[in-house]
């Protein structure tokens, strides 16, 4: 969800259940944005479209394939595996289910060993697929290495709301410019690894959109929670980076589980994002953490999209819950790096005025969750804590044992304004308090406005992870900081 300064009263839910190819060439596009498919196929010609991915969930590397055809099949990859190139069937998840989910899902398992896979042209029956090469990206990592190359985007659907500003979707330079970010991330950064902080589906009423031509199915208020709005905000906008990478998701809170809306975008969420897939389109509010591991990283995936910024002391020990079994898994696993991803943050700093007790931060209950754990802390071995909500980018270090909050949210939503950095540094935030020692907000000009589209990299540096901000072109903005080797002392040195 937006970040409005006004007000943070989100209700909403976050659902986390627990459970190399090449880049495509990419369709065609003109001034309005992709062009809808053609005209019906003749009898007996595949019909429908579909979209296939490589998603790193918790029960590992999957490869997910939703279809709008009228066959119920799902198809055959092909990967290498030990020497051997041998045919795997996707199985199926769910069937279509109403207009809602007009919609075949089917997944698969692959090793982390596996190899060049690729979609058998023979067993597709869709008339279009997506990537146009059938090739699906796997990881590039080992058991004993992890990914080398990391970008991480959020909050990058357009923003259609029911009322209100309705942000230039048709515009992909600068009024949603999540295509271009996208494109770039993949192009110039060329990941092993894409990270998303939440938020997919920000189009609340499709009607009001000004790009319903080239969104064929999502262009009506009841449209706004089904399939045809998923491919309009994230599946075609990102297109050639799911092309490029493995994708890691974290549910927002606008996917939430908002009964007017059949189960509101909570429901696609579960249906064809979440990390354990449901057939229904269920939605939850509590669901357990999700482990992700990625080789020697893993990112522990807390739900926070029902996180209210206060809290209450039910909430509170939820989350408590849910911390403490992230850290249980981490100090079972003391050589792994681990990153909490959560979309609200657990100490972004919005406004402050003068140091030392000045500041706006978020989110609350979250930061009193992890104090109600045993340690009161996050363990050593989490490294970072990972997150979007607000449309900025935003990296706080405190140069102690708590872990650098880096917020990412300025990958396609309207941006927010931000803090200025000078007045964040010596705030006293969090539970126990502890002074902030560095904020990087890029960019803003004057501190304290709007800053600039963008995305961050992290990039594995011998042991450590070097963290850049990169703009919508993927060009570096701003300092390049490297995070200490130091666990149990974590803080970036920036320059």
């Amino acid at each position: 969800m937006r970040y409005r300064i006004v007000a943070l009263a989100v209700v909403s839910v976050l659902a986390m259940a627990v459970p190399a190819g090449a880049t495509p060439p990419r369709i065609a596009h003109d001034s309005a944005g992709p062009k809808p498919p053609g005209p019906t196929p003749p009898p007996g010609a595949p019909s429908g479209e579909a979209w296939a991915w490589t998603q790193l969930t918790s029960n590992g590397t999957q490869i997910r394939y939703v279809s709008t055809d009228t066959s119920l099949t799902c198809p055959v990859v092909r990967y290498t595996l030990g020497g051997s190139r041998n045919p795997h069937s996707l199985h199926r998840v769910s069937t279509p289910m109403g207009s809602q989910f007009p919609t075949t899902v089917c997944e698969l398992r692959v090793p982390l060993t596996a190899s060049n896979a690729v979609l058998e042209q023979t067993s597709i029956q869709a008339a279009t697929v997506h990537p146009a090469n059938r090739q699906l990206p796997l990881p590039k990592w080992t058991s004993n290495t992890r990914p080398s190359n990391i970008a991480v985007i959020g909050d990058a659907g357009c923003e259609v709301p029911a009322t209100g500003t309705v942000q230039n979707c048709a515009n992909h330079q600068t009024g949603w410019p999540f295509q271009r970010i996208a494109d770039s991330a993949a192009t110039v950064t060329k990941p092993d690894l894409v990270i998303h902080t939440g938020d997919y589906l920000y189009r609340d009423d499709p009607a009001r959109a000004n790009d319903k031509a080239a969104n064929p199915g999502c262009t009506t208020l009841a449209d706004r929670a089904n399939w045809a709005c998923v491919i309009a905000d994230f599946f075609r906008p990102a297109e050639t980076l799911l092309a490029a990478a493995p994708i890691a998701l974290t549910r927002g809170n606008h996917e939430d589980c908002n009964a007017a809306q059949k189960g509101g975008a909570g429901g696609a969420w579960f249906r064809y994002l979440a990390d354990d897939l449901r057939s229904n389109g269920t939605c939850s509010i509590y669901p357990a953490p999700s482990l992700i591991g990625a080789g020697t990283l893993t990112l522990a995936s807390v739900d926070s999209s029902f996180a209210y910024d206060t809290g209450s002391t039910a909430q509170k020990n939820i989350y408590a819950r849910q911390f403490q079994a992230v850290n249980q898994a981490a100090l079972k696993n003391p050589t792994n790096d681990y990153f909490v991803v959560t979309h609200k943050p657990l100490w972004m700093v919005k406004a402050a005025g003068t140091p030392p007790n000045s500041a706006e931060w978020l989110t609350h209950v979250l930061d009193a969750a992890v104090f109600g754990t045993s340690q009161q802390r996050l363990a050593d071995n989490v490294r970072l804590v990972l997150s979007g909500h607000v449309h900025l980018y935003q990296m706080l270090d405190f140069n102690s044992s708590r872990p650098p909050q880096l917020t990412v949210g300025s990958s396609g939503g309207p941006l927010d304004n931000g803090p200025d950095d000078a007045k964040v540094v010596g705030q006293m935030i969090g539970t126990p308090l502890q002074a902030v020692t560095q904020s990087i907000t890029q960019e803003q000009n004057p501190p304290g406005s709007v800053g600039v589209f963008g995305y961050a990299v992290l990039n594995d540096n011998g042991g450590t992870w070097n963290l850049t901000f990169h703009d919508t072109a993927g060009a570096v903005r701003g300092k390049t900081c490297a995070l200490s080797a130091s666990k149990a002392q974590k803080s970036f040195a920036c320059h």
